[in-house]
C-alpha cells in the first residue's frame, strides 16, 4: 500500500477502536445492569453476574462492529476534508476510486472481525449461556436460601425464611402457591430442610423441601371454602415451583455454521425451528459480515460525494445514514423471505449487494467530470 493508504488505514483503525470501545461499553453496561438486577434478585453471587455479562459480550460486539466501522470512516474522512488533505489529493488528480482503496481494506478487516464473532464466538457464548441457565435452574440453594426476604422464584409463588441456621436448618418458613386460579395453598412450618432425593437409583435426584411441624391452608376460590391441614412432616417437590431444568434448549443461533449448512434437517428437528429459519441463520452470518463492509464503503463514498458547505457535512452524513437504514430494511424483508422458503437463500445477500451498489454510486458521483457550461458560440465560459 502507498504511504497515504497506510496513513488513512491507520486512522480508520484508530477511530474504529475508539468508537467500538465507547459503544460496546454503553451497550454492555446497559445489558449488565439488567442481568445484575435479575440474578441478584434470585440470590446469585457477583461472580455469576460477571460470567453472564462476559458471555453476553460477543453478541454486543457483533451488533456494534458495523456501526463503529461506519462511524470511524465518516469521522476520519470528514476530518481530513476539513484539514484540506482530501482537497490536495483530489487536486493532484487522484480519483475517489483510488482513495477508496484504504476504506476497502478497512471494510474487509471489519467484515473479517464480524465473521469471527458470528461464526465462532457467538454460537459458543450462546451455548454456554444455555448450559449455565440450566445449572442455575437446578441450583435451588442459591435461589431460595435468603433469609428475611420475600422471594418469588416463579410467577404466583412466594417464599419466605425468617432465619437460616449454620447447619442449614430453615426456621419459620412461609410458602404461598397461587399458580392454580381455582386453588390457593399456603404452607407454614417451624423448621424445614432442603434435600435432593431420588425415587430410585436410576432416577436423577430432585430438590425437595421437607417441612417440620407446620400446616397447609387450602382455599377453594369457587366455593371460598378454607381447609386447614396440620402435619408433623411434609415433603414438597420444588420442581413444581421452579420447573425442571432438563436439558438446555438448543437454538440455531447456538450451532456452528458448518452444521447449519450441511445438516440442516437434523438441526431443524433438534431445535424445533423451521428449515428456512435454520438456513437464514447460517447465511445471515455471512450477510452481516458483508453489510459491515458495505457500511464502511457507504460512509466513505458519502463523505467524498459531498462538496464544501459552511454548514458542515451533516447532509452527507444524513444521506449515508438513510442508505444504511434502507439496507437494514432490505435485510429484514429478505430474512422473512428466506425463512418462508429455504430454497430462496440467495435472496439473503441482496442487502449486501444493495449496499455495495450504493457505495459504488456515491464514488461514481464523487468522481464525475465537472464541466463548465458552454457558451452559445461554442466558447467555454469561465
Amino acid at each position: 500500500m502507498a504511504r497515504f493508504d497506510r496513513y488513512l488505514l491507520s486512522q480508520f483503525l484508530l477511530l474504529f477502536g475508539f468508537f467500538s470501545l465507547v459503544l460496546v461499553s454503553i451497550f454492555w453496561i446497559n445489558s449488565a445492569v439488567r442481568l445484575f438486577d435479575q440474578l441478584i434478585a434470585d440470590g446469585q453471587s457477583a461472580g455469576i453476574v460477571l460470567q453472564y455479562t462476559l458471555l453476553s459480550l460477543p453478541r454486543v460486539i457483533g451488533m456494534i462492529l458495523p456501526i463503529a466501522g461506519f462511524a470511524g470512516v465518516v469521522y476520519v474522512t470528514n476530518r481530513l476534508s476539513g484539514d484540506s488533505e482530501m482537497v490536495v489529493l483530489r487536486s493532484s488528480g487522484i480519483s475517489p476510486w483510488r482513495l477508496a482503496r484504504a476504506a476497502l481494506v478497512f471494510g474487509v478487516f471489519v467484515a473479517a472481525a464480524a465473521s469471527v464473532i458470528a461464526h465462532l464466538l457467538l454460537p459458543l457464548s450462546r451455548q454456554e449461556l444455555a448450559e449455565r441457565q440450566q445449572a442455575l435452574t437446578r441450583d435451588v440453594t442459591a435461589r431460595l436460601l435468603s433469609d428475611g426476604t420475600f422471594l418469588h422464584p416463579s410467577d404466583g409463588v412466594t417464599f419466605y425464611i425468617r432465619q437460616i441456621d449454620a447447619d442449614g436448618t430453615l426456621n419459620d418458613i412461609f410458602l404461598s402457591d397461587r399458580r392454580n386460579p381455582a386453588r390457593t395453598e399456603d404452607f407454614t412450618a417451624r423448621r424445614a430442610y432442603l434435600i435432593n432425593a431420588a425415587e430410585s437409583e436410576e432416577d436423577e435426584a430432585q430438590p425437595s423441601l421437607v417441612m417440620i411441624d407446620g400446616m397447609v391452608q387450602t382455599l377453594n376460590e369457587e366455593t371460598r371454602q378454607l381447609v386447614v391441614t396440620r402435619f408433623d412432616d411434609f415433603s414438597y417437590d420444588l420442581t413444581q415451583m421452579i420447573g425442571d431444568a432438563g436439558t438446555p434448549d438448543r437454538t440455531a443461533a447456538s450451532i456452528r455454521t458448518w452444521d447449519l449448512l450441511t445438516d440442516t434437517d437434523a438441526v431443524a428437528a433438534a431445535t424445533g425451528e423451521p428449515r428456512g429459519a435454520v438456513i437464514e441463520e447460517a447465511h445471515g452470518r455471512f450477510r452481516d459480515a458483508g453489510i459491515a463492509l458495505a457500511a464502511a464503503l457507504i460512509g466513505f463514498g458519502a463523505m467524498m460525494a459531498g462538496g464544501f458547505s459552511r454548514f458542515g457535512a451533516w447532509r452527507q452524513i444524513g444521506l449515508a445514514v438513510l442508505m444504511l437504514v434502507a439496507v437494514k430494511m432490505t435485510e429484514n424483508v429478505t430474512a422473512g423471505v428466506v425463512q418462508a422458503s429455504a430454497a430462496l437463500w440467495p435472496v439473503a445477500y441482496l442487502p449486501v449487494l444493495l449496499g455495495l451498489l450504493l457505495a459504488a454510486a456515491l464514488l461514481w458521483w464523487a468522481g464525475r467530470a465537472k464541466r463548465l457550461p458552454a457558451h452559445p458560440d461554442g466558447a467555454v465560459t469561465a
